[in-house]
């Protein structure tokens, strides 16, 4: 669906446009739209979390996990909302809203441009002070996640110092569930798009993908030496465990394969005990 060139990075919007939930100091969240490469406003919020330093700044020396939400979702969704704030103990925050979804502007592709949503979340996080940043997607969040980290390496503004990818795909076009076509049908059919414009607040473009993007099992390789987690349920009604292997297969030694045992898909199957554990890993691996 989209031309625009991999690996470039739009900036956040101005300072000046920040508007704060509450007040602006000490652990007040932060909310702005950032503009991406190709110029859709996404919706975003930043939180210092726990760690701050005795100024109330947070302390840039613990990472900002940046939360890629899973297809339908949104940053203000109680699902994402629980995420944060479970991550949240481990470090800063910034959840945000894919295009297409909630109040953020376009429309979705479904994966494909929205790697340049989660490249503008992650250089805002940069911009605001922190050294070390995680990106943790889920579902289509969790391809989106492994696709930005192959495409913008070590010495880019946009990149992450450790990637975690929670119940994602490892190909294009699975239909081998029934979740998964009822999906499809949500994509491709023109009722199936009114369907989600009004019936999950979600805005699908169109058009086909041209040309294809990157897969997430072609990506994974790209990923190296960046710190890499796979995570999985064996309850996963959408993506069998055909696809966490495949994509573990496809990192080497360089990733890290958790089958959560009685877990389904995505965030609102991940418990508060993975989240954590999640946080710890990430906590250990980007420094």
């Amino acid at each position: 669906m989209g031309t625009h060139p991999a690996g470039h990075v739009a900036r956040s919007t101005d300072p000046s446009m920040i508007r704060p939930h509450g007040e602006t100091h000490g652990r007040a969240p932060l909310r702005t739209f950032l503009h991406t490469a190709d110029g859709v406003r996404i919706d975003s919020v930043y939180e210092p979390g726990a760690m701050v330093d005795d100024t109330s700044r947070p302390a840039a020396r613990h990472p900002v996990f940046v939360i890629a939400h899973g297809f339908t979702g949104d940053a203000h969704r109680p699902h994402v909302r629980r995420v944060a704030e479970v991550f949240a103990r481990h470090g800063a925050v910034v959840t945000f809203s894919f295009r297409g979804h909630g109040l953020s502007g376009g429309r979705s592709t479904v994966g494909d441009r929205e790697v340049l949503d989660l490249a503008a979340a992650v250089a805002w996080a940069r911009e605001l002070g922190h050294a070390r940043v995680v990106t943790v997607g889920f579902s289509m969040g969790g391809s989106v996640a492994l696709r930005h980290a192959a495409l913008y390496g070590r010495e880019h503004e946009g990149r992450t110092d450790a990637v975690v990818s929670v119940s994602a795909p490892a190909r294009w076009y699975y239909r081998g569930t029934a979740p998964m076509r009822r999906l499809h049908w949500l994509v491709t059919r023109p009722e199936g798009r009114l369907v989600g414009r009004y019936g999950f607040r979600t805005r699908i473009h169109h058009r086909h993908w041209d040309p294809v993007p990157l897969s997430p099992v072609e990506a994974v390789p790209r990923i190296a030496p960046t710190p890499l987690l796979i995570v999985h349920g064996d309850r996963d009604g959408y993506f069998p465990l055909d696809h966490p292997r495949m994509l573990a297969t496809a990192a080497g030694d360089h990733g890290e394969l958790w089958i959560e045992p009685g877990m389904g898909h995505a965030e609102n199957a991940a418990g508060e005990g993975l989240l954590h554990r999640i946080g710890e890993w990430a906590v250990r691996r980007a420094g």
